[in-house]
């Protein structure tokens, strides 16, 4: 049994191998049949089908390059005509104009190139148009353009923006700028009066000279048809007076509108409180106003103005005691909403 066994393992491992070989077989002459052609970079289909070479496609580039060019050359050609005829049209249309101006016309141009006076009086024109020295009517509180304050660093806005924080900083360079412009121009109408401003004409040594480190507070508001006012405010510490200068910049350079020196001995401060409610703040308020205001200065008007009935009795209760305890006299205005102690 064991002699019959070998035979048949050996042909099962010719057969084996006869398939493995057709199998080589079968897969050889599929790559060579799915295999593209060796210099198929080097050619390719042509727009009738044929097989064109490299220098085929070279040739097609360099006649489509020049085509092009001649096209530029031909449209500059075009453009210099076209400019030359606009020329001309434009000579004789002017040589048209000349003719028929007056001669009034032209002089009243020239007049107006050689009067600067013209351009002053425009300027002025618009800072009265500013509401700088007399107000206007307004239909409404909404057509009211407000002031923002600013110092040598900040900008105190009303639109808080996305910070949710009604002061700018750092100011914006180009803001900075612009203020930083005008207070050295304020600097410079101080430092340097004018007879108009009313100064006394006392000698460089008795006058007293102002920096940037006096600046106290500033207010601007711009107008889109108008410009942008501005007004600073300029103290010394030894000094019972501070200086107030207003500019004016109508979309152009800046102006001086006045100057003016404040004696502040004579000045009552007053403080207008609106509440609603809020009684304990209120108590903290008054307390830091008696250190703060009245002991320190008591040339000082303060208003509270109430809103509502609830809590009016301890606002009022507040304001008494603290009437006896600095001697400051509590009046009433209107009906019970309005308080005034000065």
């Amino acid at each position: 049994m064991a002699r019959r066994g070998l035979p048949f393992q050996g042909r099962v491992r010719w057969l084996l191998l006869g398939l493995l070989l057709l199998l080589v077989l079968l897969l050889f002459a599929y790559m060579l049949e799915c295999t593209p052609p060796a210099d198929v970079s080097l050619v390719l289909p042509g727009p009738d089908g044929g097989n064109y070479g490299k220098e085929y496609y070279q040739a097609l580039l360099q006649e489509q390059e020049e085509r092009h060019l001649n096209r530029a050359s031909s449209l500059k050609r075009q453009i210099a005509q076209l400019k030359q005829e606009l020329q001309e049209m434009s000579e004789k249309l002017k040589l048209l104009q000349d003719k028929k101006e007056p001669p009034g016309v032209q002089a009243l141009g020239e007049n107006k190139d050689q009067e600067p006076g013209d351009l002053l009086e425009y300027l002025h024109s618009q800072i009265d148009k500013a509401e700088v020295n007399v107000g206007a009517r307004l239909p409404s509180e909404y057509a009211l353009v407000p002031f923002e304050s600013f110092s040598s660093s900040k900008v105190y806005q009303l639109e808080m923006g996305l910070t949710r924080h009604p002061e700018e900083k750092p100011v914006r360079k180009d803001r900075r700028d612009e203020l930083v412009e005008v207070i050295e121009a304020a600097l410079d109408i101080i430092n340097n009066p004018d007879e108009e401003d009313g100064v006394e004409d006392d000698t460089p040594m008795q006058r007293q000279t102002y920096t940037d480190a006096h600046f106290t507070e500033g207010l601007y508001r711009t107008e889109r048809d108008k410009g942008t006012l501005y007004e600073l405010f300029f103290a010394k510490e030894d000094s019972s007076s501070f200086r107030h200068v207003t500019l004016f910049r109508p979309f152009g350079p800046i102006m001086k509108v006045r100057s003016t020196s404040v004696e502040t001995s004579g000045v009552i401060i007053n403080i207008i409180v609106p509440l609603a409610g809020r009684v304990d703040t209120f108590s903290q308020f008054l307390h830091n106003f008696r250190e703060v205001c009245v002991q320190q200065d008591r040339r000082v008007h303060l208003t509270v103005v109430y809103f509502g009935q609830e809590g009016l009795q301890d606002v009022t209760s507040s304001l008494e005691k603290m009437s006896r305890l600095v001697f400051f006299q509590l009046r009433i205005l209107g009906y019970g909403k309005i308080w005034m102690q000065f």
